[in-house]
């Protein structure tokens, strides 16, 4: 909950790895500023690719416990 430019350099860049990062951007643009889908669009795609990381991960180590 830091202003993202005061962070360190090293910082920002974990920063947009987390997807939180991504959905307080969603977030502020639609209750503040009344965004519409496609301008909340570039911020939605990171947060579908690490859904899908982290669930093609989940469910490598699911079947991996089957075993």
């Amino acid at each position: 909950m830091f202003p993202f430019r005061g962070m360190p350099e090293w910082a920002r860049y974990i920063g947009e790895l987390l997807p939180l990062t991504h959905f307080l951007r969603i977030v502020r643009g639609i209750l503040l500023k009344g965004a519409e889908f496609n301008e909340v669009l570039p911020q939605a795609w990171p947060i579908a690719v690490f859904a899908l990381i982290v669930g093609a991960l989940a469910l490598l180590r699911y079947r991996q416990t089957l075993d």
